[in-house]
């Protein structure tokens, strides 16, 4: 096996740290704006998303110690359109689920070959993430469509 380079793999698993508890904030903020007939649901959704956020932000940070790092005290980007609509929410989560999802690919390009513990990790975590971003293409589809979900272009 190759050697790890410690300081690159400690700032992208301080990177998904970050992500991770921004997800936790934004899920959330999320789940306080939803209205309407499937307010419950969607809530009830959106605050285990939450959860998953920060059960995966404690993961990392338990790396970071484990190979000799300090976990960021940082958050990833919150930036909200203001815009509240279910599918305008669902959106914002689909483009950050997609910021997780390059961050934990990158992590893997970086210590494939060099650690089974990093690449494991990394490996469940995108096969995660897919999973959740399918799961965010289907509830942006419209009803009756099987089509995957394609944003509009202006």
């Amino acid at each position: 096996m190759s050697t790890l380079n410690q300081e690159k793999t400690l700032e992208l698993l301080n990177r998904i740290l970050e992500l991770e508890l921004a997800g936790v904030v934004r899920y959330t903020h999320y789940s306080f704006m939803i209205f309407g007939y499937s307010r419950i649901p969607i809530v009830s959704w959106m605050r285990e998303q939450a959860r998953e956020s920060l059960s995966h932000a404690q993961e990392a940070g338990e790396l970071v110690t484990h190979f000799g790092g300090h976990p960021s005290l940082g958050i990833g980007p919150l930036l909200e359109t203001h815009k509240h609509d279910i599918g305008d929410i669902l959106r914002e989560s689909l483009e950050h689920e997609r910021e997780s999802l390059a961050t934990y690919q990158a992590l893997l390009s970086e210590v494939e070959g060099k650690s089974i513990l990093l690449e494991e990790y990394a490996r469940r975590m995108i096969a995660a993430e897919e999973q959740h971003l399918g799961e965010v293409d289907k509830m942006l589809r419209k009803p009756g469509s099987i089509e995957a979900f394609s944003p509009t272009l202006s």
